[in-house]
């Protein structure tokens, strides 16, 4: 069984929208803004492209990153190569990129659920904040790596969606401070 990882930057109120500069928010840029570069804090976005065997995106996720990452062949070599997996009920195979590797498209949460069970190593699962309260209400994340900021950013796209649901309980497998206020937490979901 293949494990499922969502990796975010997010907010200390949660929210994860336009962290990269991303038009159309008014706070996009959040991560960078304000607050001093740490290199530190970010090894574990390093070590995600050594350790993922596959990518997952959302269609609203694909379609922003798809233009651009594919380019940036220094920075996201190990995603560039590695397949990815869309999870979309609209986008349709014209719509796919064709410089940016192996493109699955997959219709539903089964499908999500049935590639799991395939053999292989972790997916990580970017960006796609609908799709991660899609995953995370259906029970299919395995794990949270967060980049927690120090900042209130109020409205905008939420990590988890507020479904009536029973209570998760996580395990915290790995954490770290930086001098910039930046927190990783990596959480493991308890069965």
């Amino acid at each position: 069984m293949r494990t499922l990882i969502s990796t975010a930057f997010v907010s200390l109120d949660g929210v994860v929208e336009a962290p990269g500069g991303e038009p159309g928010y008014r706070n996009s840029g959040w991560t960078f803004k304000d607050i001093e570069f740490d290199p530190a804090a970010y090894e574990i976005k390093g070590r995600e492209q050594d350790e993922a065997a596959a990518m997952m995106l959302g269609r609203v996720s694909y379609e922003a990153f798809s233009p651009v990452w594919p380019t940036m062949t220094e920075d996201f070599a190990g995603y560039n190569v590695m397949p990815k997996y869309v999870v979309s009920t609209t986008l349709q195979e014209k719509d796919l990129v064709g410089n940016w590797g192996e493109i699955t498209i997959l219709r539903s949460l089964d499908d999500v659920a049935a590639l799991k069970e395939t053999e292989g190593g972790p997916i990580i699962v970017h960006g796609s904040a609908t799709l991660n309260h899609n995953l995370s209400d259906a029970g299919l994340i395995d794990r949270y790596h967060l980049l927690l900021f120090p900042v209130l950013l109020g409205a905008g796209k939420r990590l988890f969606s507020e479904a009536d649901r029973d209570k998760q309980n996580l395990r915290l497998v790995e954490s770290e401070s930086y001098p910039n206020g930046i927190q990783k937490l990596v959480y493991d979901i308890v069965p």
